[in-house]
């Protein structure tokens, strides 16, 4: 884990990016493990894991973007 995630953010909009970040990457996993042929159930909607997959790599980025925007500004004040 990195410094700067370990620390407690003095941001509530880094918190939240935070938070955004870490449970799409948690969600992401999960929808992930459910295309491996060992998790996979006859009734797995691959179109509907396919869409949640999208949805959190979505995610991801708009906290990544957050984050980016957010010290971006810290840095230049």
């Amino acid at each position: 884990t990195s410094t700067f995630l370990s620390q407690k953010p003095k941001s509530e909009l880094v918190r939240t990016s935070l938070r955004l970040l870490t449970s799409s990457a948690y969600r992401l996993q999960s929808e992930c493990k459910k295309t491996l042929p060992v998790e996979m159930c006859p009734t797995t909607d691959i179109q509907l894991v396919t869409q949640q997959v999208i949805q959190c790599a979505y995610d991801i980025a708009k906290a990544a973007k957050q984050l980016v925007t957010i010290t971006t500004k810290e840095n230049n004040n």
